[in-house]
């Protein structure tokens, strides 16, 4: 049935025809302009861009983040020369995966003929990001911009103030030029929604490219950006960096601020949300990190932890005396990895184990079934009632992993107060009953009682599988057990499918229904060359 919807408008379909027409007018505005592409595309698009932009242009924006605040902060490169050119591609990635809500190119390029002016005048950048590019996934807000977090009713909400994030970001020299998809509800592994459709991986575009922060995974993948900011509460900023081939890092909650984004109950406390970043480098992941905590963001927002950044130099000093201890596992327990993803781990296990000052041992799972059920339960803590109503305010239809997560999802009831406290001592218990796993692989204690020699790193699959078919990421485990022990979690490339070796397993019998249905992904996607 069809409400009026956001500004008036009759019909969900008209404001979601406005919303792509205006993004669409945001890249027309780029000059030169953005290229069209070819017709007949292959599956894998990584490669269009270069083709279609100019050699100087196709270099800059394969250029890592922190090489390219060298180049800016020396004078090498204009920061004009430098956001054109992902303006410009970033347009190319629109067209290939639908992944841009807006492109921001007169806001860009005024900021960016700003610091060539402030560059020249004094000789020096005006911090230590002058500069570069950021995009940004759309319901992290902007001051007079659209923030919608992936609902048609909300279209018409925009931004009262730049997010604090954005705020610090900017006072360090960026540049924002593009503001990226996400998903409806911001709860999928995936990242579609009725304002502006499917966003799919650069890599075989039958796949899905992750979410929610999936419109910053395909155009990272893309290289239509070198460093873009998303969010994660069960997966988000990780699931598309595995899927794109990219660096992702979901942060420990409260060390990056939050105040000024969008989304359902935001006030809610059992599992929280973070905001993280996403780069083609490690180097990008450190420099933005470093450049937020440097910047002290809990005077603005106190609900941040007063703790700096801490390089591993300082942090994790090994040597031969002292080793690295790594702990690998292999699997949950619930659902079985793809062969290409424990081929992977292998692989990084092997180059571990050549290292003298690493010891690599393996990591048992811990009853992670029941950290499913507790933070499933804790997710929709209003059995979905704040995203019911925001999606049928204008009568658009649920997308496939919207009811997915909220209505077939058996763990989603309202709590009462009291079990709201139930499940939150469940979760506390949980996390007291890992830490406690953690602790007993201590070698040694201390002279004050401190354990000592304890595993520092736990090395796991990021996911089931690679990039799965449209709507078909309906397995959370891998990701979402790191946010119910609220763990900090990198994300780093390793390789791709490779069907000449990655074979399905045959005769395998599944361990439960949920891997029957993983089992029967990897038969279906056996001969594609996904990120791994």
């Amino acid at each position: 049935m069809e409400k009026e919807t956001a500004a008036g408008i009759s019909s969900w379909r008209d404001v979601a025809k406005t919303a792509q027409e205006l993004r669409d007018a945001s890249i027309s505005r780029v000059q030169p302009s953005v290229p069209d592409v070819p017709s007949g595309l292959p599956k894998d698009v990584t490669d269009i861009p270069n083709a279609l932009l100019s050699t100087d242009e196709a270099f800059i924006t394969q250029t890592s983040p922190e090489d390219l605040v060298l180049s800016l902060a020396s004078g090498k490169l204009s920061c004009g020369t430098v956001v054109n050119a992902f303006l410009r591609r970033a347009g190319l990635a629109q067209k290939l995966t639908n992944c841009i809500t807006e492109l921001l190119s007169e806001e860009a390029l005024t900021r960016a003929k700003y610091l060539d002016g402030y560059y020249h005048e004094h000789k020096r950048p005006i911090g230590p990001l002058h500069g570069l590019p950021i995009s940004v996934k759309e319901h992290i807000g902007m001051k007079g911009k659209g923030l919608n977090a992936g609902f048609v009713s909300w279209w018409d909400h925009q931004g009262e103030d730049d997010a604090n994030v954005l705020k610090i970001l900017w006072h360090a020299g960026c540049v924002f030029y593009a503001r990226t998809t996400q998903p409806q509800t911001l709860m999928h592994l995936e990242t579609d929604n009725n304002l502006y459709g499917i966003t799919v991986n650069p890599f075989n575009c039958d796949l899905t490219s992750g979410g929610s922060s999936g419109g910053e995974g395909a155009l990272l993948g893309l290289r239509g950006s070198c460093l873009g900011i998303g969010s994660d509460i069960g997966g988000s900023v990780r699931s598309p960096s595995a899927n794109c081939g990219l660096y992702g890092l979901r942060p420990t909650s409260y060390r990056i601020p939050t105040d000024g984004w969008s989304g359902t109950m935001l006030s809610e406390e059992q599992i929280l949300a973070v905001i993280g970043p996403l780069s083609t480098s490690l180097g990008g992941i450190k420099l933005f990190m470093k450049t937020v905590l440097t910047a002290k963001p809990w005077l603005i927002e106190p609900s941040c932890i007063p703790i700096p950044w801490r390089d591993h130099e300082s942090h994790l000093p090994i040597s031969r005396n002292k080793k690295l201890r790594i702990a690998v596992l292999w699997s949950d327990g619930i659902v079985k990895p793809h062969p290409p993803i424990t081929r992977a781990l292998t692989e990084v296990v092997t180059k571990l184990r050549n290292i003298p000052e690493i010891e690599v041992t393996t990591w048992q799972p811990y009853n992670h079934d029941e950290a499913w059920e507790i933070i499933a339960t804790l997710y929709f803590a209003d059995g979905g009632e704040e995203e019911t109503e925001a999606i049928e305010a204008s009568g658009e239809p649920w997308r496939p992993l919207s009811k997915f997560i909220i209505q077939e999802n058996p763990h989603v009831r309202h709590l009462s107060i009291e079990e709201a406290w139930y499940w939150t001592s469940r979760r506390e218990q949980y996390r007291r009953a890992y830490a406690k796993l953690w602790n007993a692989t201590a070698t040694s204690m201390g002279p004050n009682g401190e354990l000592e020699g304890m595993i520092d790193v736990i090395l796991a699959p990021v996911g089931p599988g690679a990039a799965p078919p449209l709507d078909q990421s309906r397995y959370w485990g891998y990701t979402s057990q790191w946010n119910l022990l609220d763990y900090p979690a990198l994300v780093f490339p390793v390789s791709r499918v490779d069907p000449d070796v990655d074979h399905v397993e045959e005769g395998y019998v599944p361990l439960n229904e949920r891997d029957e249905f993983n089992y029967r992904l990897c038969e279906l996607t056996a001969t594609d060359e996904r990120r791994v």
